[in-house]
């Protein structure tokens, strides 16, 4: 998708360097991904003690990392 969106310079060109991303259209790739990841991650903590997710934090993110199994009934 195209998209053309003034933002503020210095936030892109932090977010280039704390990434490591070469251009801006990686900068800001990276930069959704990460407030998508971190939205699913609160919303399943949300969970917790409801019953439908038997995890810790920890073990969460270790299991969005790819690090781990089981606990999601």
């Amino acid at each position: 998708m195209r998209l053309s969106v003034a933002v503020d310079e210095h936030l892109v060109e932090e977010v280039k360097r704390l990434s490591g991303s070469n251009t801006k259209r990686e900068a800001f790739e990276v930069a959704l991904t990460d407030y998508v990841r971190r939205k699913r991650v609160e919303e399943l903590a949300g969970l917790a003690g409801s019953g439908l997710v038997d995890l810790s934090l920890e073990e969460l993110e270790r299991w969005r990392a790819g690090e781990g199994e089981g606990g999601v009934t």
